[in-house]
């Protein structure tokens, strides 16, 4: 047999290329003769026996599940005479050896998994276990999340079930106290959870089903038992869990595990098997071989992977292990179900580039074929837009890479019928109806209520005097020679005649009321031979108002779709125009709701609003004013939930003293030649913003 022959022997089999081919052929009548496991000195030894001694300590590798050690001889034989050696000591199961060609590999199985020396002792192999409590910690994980460190009985507060990122289901749990211990399982095709010393109160005794959420959970079923209580969440579909306790509050995260079938493994990061490696200058296909006989991959190398490669690993996952083999030696691979294809990046571009192109190739003469879509909510011109929209440039799928169809294809809408009809490769139909399937869907519609309320509270008080004087003459209607003839306002009668003030009041401080008139108190005072007088007059003013103005829009639009609803008055006004003349033009005093929804994936709606509140204000020489109350802003609100987008709060006070100097300022006296006005005005705006999803249950 040539030495040629023996080499690929060995790679078939995957034996440890770092041994040169003359060794080989030097060790190839070696044979084991026993294996013998057993507790010395405190320490737990393998021996493997041989009729000779080894040349040199062979290449090996650990796993942490299960528990195993795997040692590869190269050129070795088995004359042991069976394949499994049980030894049943300490951490020690049992042994099982195998011979595949020139190649003979032994794995011990362990209990748990523990690191390893290995050297050779005369004809022996001894493989030494060394203990380690972080390995034990990690392959033996608690069964509990946290232990329970409560002395009495606890009663949880609440449950609640609440939909997070990623569409992952989030079961949320009140405790009584941060020292509840509580126990995380996995059973079939759920999760069981145990609050440890914990009574559930009769109110959270329940089911809940909450598949409408849209995650993997199903049903969170709580019940009672015994001194604990449990938890059973039911999950479909490929999921991963995590859990994690914050103070009094337990959150249990169940979300959807993403299968990408790229990846060597799923799950984020590296979550392969964990493996130990140990060897100089291999050759890389061999060490790739060693790989493929850990892991359940089928692994095809290019015939250009040469080199070698030393490196020591000790329980790293197998994937990480190829993924740092591959990037010290410039390999990348491609994955189809279970077989990888492993070879030098620039060789898998190549290739790569020539598939594309030879696709192109097939699409360019591959023949075209028309078919026909009908349109249920969509209308056929949108949906043609948006099959065509992007640049074209080249032939095939070197076309514009936001193109549904090919260069080739084209697209009629028939807006009669609503019908669509698409001509293209059968590869771009396909692409074509599953992305009508997703755009001919009926879109929800969402009810938009606003209520815009105004209230308005007022109160004034006015109060003032005017004092007057004269004399009093006896023939009404004429003069005296000792005065004037005068008027106060109103006549006040001390006899049969009327009285006629012969001066103006030389006081005037009236009330001076906003609105409406005043109401006064007269008094007159005469002299005893009634022919002079003294006159007051008292007026006084106190008002208070409430109002309270209501305006309630209402509109219901598609989601993601503009709605607007309007209603007010025009008011005209006169403007220049550029020739000189007037012209007629009109202003808006109008209620208004423009408003976009959107529906998360959640059931919450987000809201893109503009509220206008105009009213007719005063009226000026250059027309008249409008008052404005104008609100724009975006809200996230629950579905059927109201929301207050603004608010605003007016209040003007005034006091207001009016008074004669110096008089108006004497104690007691000063009142008659003084007038007081106190304002309070208050005015508050509100807009409250209601949505509902019409026509489905409410998801939350």
């Amino acid at each position: 047999m040539t030495g040629a022959s023996w080499g690929r022997r060995l790679y078939k089999g995957g034996l440890a290329a770092c041994l040169l081919a003359s060794s080989w052929l030097a060790q190839a009548q070696v044979a084991i003769q026993s294996v013998t496991g057993g507790i010395q000195s405190g320490a737990e030894i393998i021996r493997i026996n041989t009729n000779e001694p080894l040349k040199a300590v062979p290449a090996s590798f650990s796993t942490q599940s299960p528990a195993r050690i795997a040692l590869d001889f190269p050129g070795v034989t088995n004359a042991i005479g069976r394949s499994t050696v049980d030894i049943n000591e300490g951490n020690l199961r049992s042994a099982t050896v195998v011979q595949a060609g020139d190649r003979t590999r032994v794995v011990i199985n362990l209990k748990q998994a523990a690191a390893f020396q290995t050297r050779i002792d005369g004809n022996s192999l001894l493989v030494v276990l060394e203990r380690s409590e972080a390995v034990t910690a990690q392959t033996n994980p608690p069964a509990a999340f946290s232990e329970s460190r409560n002395v009495d009985v606890g009663a949880l507060r609440d449950i609640d079930f609440r939909r997070g990122t990623g569409n992952s289901g989030r079961v949320v749990v009140e405790l009584p106290n941060n020292q509840v211990g509580v126990d995380i399982r996995q059973e079939g095709t759920g999760l069981v959870v145990e609050f440890m010393k914990s009574v559930l109160p009769e109110g959270l005794r329940r089911r809940l089903d909450v598949t409408d959420f849209g995650t993997p959970v199903r049903t969170v079923t709580t019940t009672q038992n015994g001194d604990r209580v449990r938890m059973v969440v039911a999950a479909t579909g490929n999921w991963e869990h995590s859990a994690y306790q914050s103070d009094n509050q337990f959150v249990l995260e169940v979300r959807e595990q993403r299968i990408d079938p790229s990846k060597l493994t799923q799950g984020p990061g590296y979550s392969g098997e964990k493996l130990s490696l140990n060897f100089q200058n291999i050759e890389v296909r061999a060490l790739l071989q060693v790989i493929a006989d850990f892991t359940n991959f089928n692994i095809v190398t290019s015939d250009s992977v040469t080199g070698a490669v030393t490196l020591r690993l000790r329980d790293v996952p197998w994937d990480q292990a190829l993924d740092i083999i591959m990037q010290a030696k410039g390999l990348g691979l491609r994955k189809t179900g279970n077989v990888l294809w492993i070879a030098p990046r620039d060789e898998i571009a190549a290739r790569e580039k020539q598939e594309l192109e030879a696709r192109a190739t097939v699409e360019s003469l591959e023949q075209v074929r028309t078919q026909s879509f009908q349109m249920n909510y969509a209308k056929a011109a949108d949906i043609a837009a948006q099959l065509t929209a992007g640049s074209v440039g080249g032939t095939g799928s070197s076309g514009g890479s936001a193109r549904i169809i090919s260069a080739r294809g084209s697209v009629i809408a028939e807006p009669r019928t609503n019908q669509l009809f698409v001509t293209d490769i059968p590869s771009r139909l396909q692409q074509v109806q599953d992305l009508i399937a997703k755009l001919d869907i009926p879109i929800r519609q969402v009810l938009i209520e606003a209520r815009i309320v105004e209230a308005d509270d007022d109160f004034s008080k006015s109060i003032g005097v005017r004092l007057g004087g004269g004399v009093r003459d006896f023939s009404a209607g004429s003069v005296n020679g000792n005065g004037v003839r005068g008027n106060f306002g109103s006549n006040y009668s001390a006899v049969t005649t009327s009285p006629t003030l012969t001066s103006s009041p030389f006081v005037s401080l009236p009330a001076l009321p906003p609105s409406g008139t005043a109401a006064t108190y007269a008094l007159s005072l005469f002299s005893p031979n009634a022919s002079r007088f003294l006159a007051l007059e008292i007026s006084a003013l106190e008002s208070d108002g409430k109002g309270r103005v209501v305006s309630s829009p209402r509109v219901v639009t598609a989601d993601q779709v503009k709605a607007l609803i309007e209603q007010g008055t025009e008011f005209p006004y006169q403007t220049a125009t550029s020739s000189g003349a007037t012209a007629i033009a009109f202003r808006k005093a109008n209620l208004k709701l423009e408003v976009t929804p959107q529906i998360t994936p959640e059931g919450n709606i987000i809201l893109d609003l503009d509220v206008n509140k105009d009213t007719r204000g005063e009226t000026t020489v250059d027309g008249i004013a409008i008052d404005t109350k104008h609100v724009k802003t975006q809200v996230l609100v629950e579905n059927g939930g109201t929301v207050v987008i603004g608010g605003i709060f007016e209040r003007t006070e005034r006091n207001q003293i009016r008074k004669v100097p110096l008089l108006g300022d004497i104690p007691a006296v000063g009142n008659l030649f003084k007038s007081r006005d106190m304002i309070d005005e208050r005015s508050e705006l509100l807009i409250f913003i209601t949505p509902r999803v019409l026509g489905r249950t409410a998801i939350n």
